[in-house]
């Protein structure tokens, strides 16, 4: 909105009235109004949740401090969402292609966490929607941005190459004339990181070729999408560790966004070019944004607790925007914490099938097995710490750990 107005009113003589076509200054906008709503509209949503009693029904699993975060209001999310929302539409190129995806995406998948949440204050247990339901759900956004990617002109990339020069010996890096539509994207650790996935269906030849690599693409994405979005949803548990882990890993991913976006710093790390996709940034800010502002009430002790309306949406939006960047294979790197919960889920679900009662972790997800102490009547394969950790201190250990895997995922796309 306010962006299409300074953009009538840019050739004016009126002070200030270019400012707005400069990324840089919309991002550092989005972020101030996210992080404002987020405080203090976040305070009035609070209160009616109060008001409402929508409360969070605890599950008593015999952790220090539990039974006190019962009746703490949830479906945080909406605050998130809204404040991602409301700057992207106020000062955000509406126009963009990936500006309107991540909005499709961020609204799509805080339906869906609302609906679980909603779903479980009705029943008045932890009961939400079916978990099909849930991937069903993820799957329909995953479809939606692969196949925009296909179809939309607008989304193409540049393709570098590094080429060195025959009189100086210097190796520079050559972008080609034209723009290209195909499943590419970045791999980490490689010198020359361009990854095409039809490279793994070229055994079909000519157009199938393409074709096959889209498809695989597609499968890609699928997994992502619906991998980080429930690892999010499954860290969530304890007060502002997911809040924080996400704004981490938002952090990164803006950077990765302004520099692909920009020719020149994509020409100096050899990756490719994305045009219009700095607008990303636009969006990230807000994001951050909203995740700081969620996190003063959200910090231990929280007053307010996301839900799933938040945690599917949150690890849902970082996938589709590493995807929209042509990152999506730095993702296990980043989002680690997240795959791990979701691995640690399915280990110990599989191993206590098998063994009839044993489990591998003294609690599932992984960061609950920090709070359980050990040798406490669970037979369980690992059993340290043997001291139960308290929960600030295992929220600050895994930001931490969120921090360093953000600092390796970026420098990825020097060291080679």
């Amino acid at each position: 909105m306010l962006y299409a107005l300074f953009d009538l009113i840019q050739d004016s003589p009126i002070p200030g009235a270019r400012l707005m076509t400069y990324i840089t200054f919309r991002s550092g906008v989005a972020f101030v109004i996210a992080l404002i709503f987020a405080i203090f509209v976040g305070k009035r949503i609070i209160e009616r949740l109060q008001l409402m009693q929508v409360g969070e029904i605890v599950r008593n699993l015999d952790l220090e401090g539990q039974t006190k975060k019962t009746g703490t209001p949830t479906m945080g999310g909406v605050i998130i969402i809204l404040s991602i929302i409301i700057p992207c539409l106020l000062v955000g190129d509406l126009t963009n292609v990936y500006m309107l995806l991540m909005l499709v995406a961020t609204l799509w998948l805080g339906s869906l966490g609302f609906l679980d949440d909603y779903k479980k204050l009705q029943k008045h247990n932890k009961d939400g929607i079916k978990g099909k339901y849930k991937i069903i759900g993820q799957l329909g956004i995953a479809v939606i941005l692969a196949g925009t990617m296909y179809f939309n002109p607008d989304m193409v990339t540049v393709r570098n190459n590094e080429v060195i020069d025959e009189t100086t010996g210097i190796e520079e890096v050559v972008y080609e004339q034209t723009v290209t539509k195909s499943p590419e994207t970045t791999l980490p650790f490689v010198k020359n990181n361009n990854f095409n996935y039809s490279w793994l269906t070229s055994w079909m030849g000519g157009t199938a070729a393409e074709v096959g690599g889209w498809v695989v693409f597609l499968l890609i994405v699928m997994f992502l999408v619906t991998a980080t979005s429930n690892g999010a949803n499954l860290n969530d548990g304890l007060d502002g560790m997911t809040a924080g882990l996400s704004a981490i890993a938002g952090v990164a991913l803006a950077v990765m966004a302004y520099l692909g976006g920009s020719v020149i710093y994509s020409a100096y790390l050899n990756i490719m070019y994305i045009p219009d996709s700095a607008e990303l940034v636009v969006y990230m800010a807000a994001f951050m944004g909203a995740l700081i502002g969620f996190l003063w009430y959200n910090a231990y002790p929280a007053q307010i607790f996301m839900g799933d309306t938040g945690s599917l949406t949150l690890g849902g939006i970082i996938a589709v925007y590493a995807i929209l960047i042509h990152k999506e294979l730095l993702l296990p790197i980043l989002c680690a914490l997240f795959y791990i919960e979701d691995l640690s889920v399915m280990l110990q679900v599989i191993y206590y099938k098998k063994t009839g009662g044993r489990r591998i972790f003294k609690m599932a997800p992984l960061h609950h097995h920090f709070q359980k102490p050990g040798n406490a009547g669970i037979d369980a394969l690992i059993q340290k710490p043997m001291q139960a950790v308290p929960e600030a201190k295992i929220v600050t250990r895994f930001w931490i750990i969120g921090i360093i895997l953000a600092v390796v995922t970026f420098v990825t796309l020097k060291i080679r």
